[in-house]
């Protein structure tokens, strides 16, 4: 890297959604959206920096701001100016680099085979609007009875909650059954029944637009009893996401000296629950992480 070369710098917006669904009712969802920005610097940019002790300061926008939430800058390394904003779906934050560079010298002598190091800038929550704010809306059913059970899981993907509709992947649902099962009688799609743990997993490799009826679907199990009736469980799914995020932001440059080799925007499934009906002694929001 020489003087006068633009640094490569690569960000990464990472982001976890937690949501709860109440049986089939749409309007008792509730989601909670969790994210932080890292930025990447190349291993070379440490020898950069000490032929060059003044360099540039490392300025970025982070754009559709207003979306966010709760945001929490690295005290050690961001500044932003809480008086003027040019746009108001964006905001400017500058590195401070002599923080900078004496934090990367020491990633650098404690990782020297590392070939890049990332660095956390932001942490940040996303404003939510319940049921619309979910990539994946659940409902589920159950029909619990002395010697059986019949479960019914209706999915449907949602692209309008992400800045970018993409598949999720990896998709799991996993339900736990008590009640003695003895006998799965009808399962669709075929699923995996763990009996040790008494629980029921379906995979599916990925959901999206391009899925056979858009993204909509359902899971159905019937299971025979011998000491029920069951009690409808919690169902808990995960999945991932790659090239898109949920709060729609992303960063640009807002000076010289530097250019953005990658940004990458991921997410993925934290709580994810559905359950048949809220127990009067608990409050919805006791099942999401604080």
């Amino acid at each position: 890297m020489g003087a006068q070369d633009t640094l490569p710098v690569a960000a990464a917006f990472t982001e976890t959604v937690n949501a709860l669904f109440i049986g089939a009712d749409p309007s008792k969802c509730v989601v909670k959206i969790i994210g932080e920005m890292v930025l990447s610097f190349p291993a070379g940019i440490t020898r950069h920096f000490a032929n060059n002790p003044s360099p540039a300061v490392l300025t970025f926008s982070i754009t559709n701001y207003n979306r966010l939430e709760h945001v929490l800058p690295n005290p050690q390394l961001l500044c932003c100016d809480t008086t003027t904003q040019a746009k108001a779906d964006a905001k400017d934050f500058w590195v401070n680099m002599p923080n900078l560079i004496s934090h990367l010298k020491k990633v650098a002598e404690q990782k020297p085979q590392a070939t890049y190091y990332n660095v956390d800038m932001l942490k940040y929550q996303v404003a939510t609007n319940g049921l619309q704010s979910a990539p994946l809306n659940l409902a589920v059913s159950w029909r619990c009875e002395p010697t059986s059970t019949d479960l019914r899981i209706d999915y449907k993907y949602n692209g309008e909650a992400m800045s970018t509709p993409m598949a999720l992947n990896n998709v799991q649902f996993l339900v736990p059954i008590d009640g003695g099962v003895s006998k799965l009688q009808a399962v669709l799609p075929p699923a995996v029944w763990h009996a040790e743990q008494q629980r029921i997993l379906w995979k599916i490799p990925d959901i999206s637009k391009k899925s056979e009826n858009g993204g909509v679907g359902s899971l159905l199990a019937r299971f025979q009893l011998t000491e029920g009736p069951s009690k409808p469980a919690p169902l808990a799914v995960q999945f991932t996401s790659e090239g898109s995020n949920l709060s729609g932001c992303d960063i640009e440059l807002a000076g010289p000296g530097y250019r953005f080799s990658l940004v990458k925007k991921r997410f993925a499934a934290g709580q994810f629950l559905c359950i048949q009906k809220v127990m009067e002694r608990n409050n919805p929001l006791s099942y999401l992480v604080n």
